[in-house]
């Protein structure tokens, strides 16, 4: 059960952190690489709850 909560906590935290990335005042080229750092290190994040890391 602490699994599924700290998945879902972790999507959580990923979606905050892109709708704070779309915030930004930053151009769009730069705006899109931090979404895709973002989004790796999220699946990383949930790839190491699942234990496959």
């Amino acid at each position: 059960m602490s699994i599924l909560i700290s998945i879902l906590i972790t999507f959580l935290v990923v979606i905050l952190v892109l709708y704070l990335v779309n915030m930004l005042p930053i151009e769009g080229r730069a705006k899109h690489i931090v979404r895709i750092i973002v989004i790796i290190i999220g699946v990383l994040s949930l790839l190491r709850y699942l234990s496959v890391f």
